[in-house]
């Protein structure tokens, strides 16, 4: 069994922070993984986009060809709708509703949810508004991941809970529940949506 997922977002959404629980979990759960990673401008507000290749068997390449992504996480909708013909015909978009207009030719706001809400299998969810009305605003990439949790058939929720708490150990107690708190509050939206 594999998952091919893509992650793509802009520089300081924290698009390599879900990458980096996933890695954790998949590891701490003996899967073989590959991973590629492209950053944009290597500021906040280029284009960041990762490959992560999770199997039972020997995986040989780092990178998902166009078509084979079995799950697309975005945290931007346009980012979301730029890799979208890189899924499979039964791929999944999960992604964050709220466009981060960081440049002046941004698409039409409303074209561009509607394109999007066009696809097939699309989740989109104003994850932004989520994580401040919970109060943990740094946190919603960990909303975008626990929306994503169900749609991972080699991980269950307590491995993606046990790795935040290992990635973001060293950060103290008070941000390892801030984040778990906000990877539950997506993935009990998900279950009950």
């Amino acid at each position: 069994m594999k998952l091919d997922i893509k992650l793509s977002g802009v520089g300081g959404q924290g698009i390599l922070s879900i990458a980096t629980v996933i890695g954790q979990a998949a590891l701490t759960e003996g899967l073989y993984l590959k991973q590629a990673e492209v950053h944009g401008m290597s500021q906040r507000g280029g284009d960041v986009q990762s490959d992560l290749r999770l199997s039972t068997e020997p995986i040989y390449s780092d990178l998902i060809a166009r078509g084979g992504v079995d799950l697309l996480i975005s945290m931007e909708p346009m980012e979301a709708l730029r890799y979208s013909n890189w899924l499979t015909p039964d791929g999944v978009i999960i992604t964050s509703s709220k466009p981060l207009v960081n440049i002046p030719n941004y698409p039409d706001q409303a074209s561009l949810l509607a394109e999007l809400d066009a696809l097939p299998k699309v989740i989109r969810v104003d994850i932004e508004q989520m994580a401040l009305e919970a109060e943990v605003p740094k946190s919603a990439n960990m909303i975008l991941l626990g929306l994503a949790a169900p749609h991972f058939p080699l991980l269950s929720a307590d491995d993606l809970r046990d790795a935040i708490r290992s990635i973001f150990a060293r950060k103290g107690e008070a941000i390892i529940e801030a984040n778990l708190r906000a990877f539950n509050i997506g993935l009990h939206y998900s279950t009950n949506k």
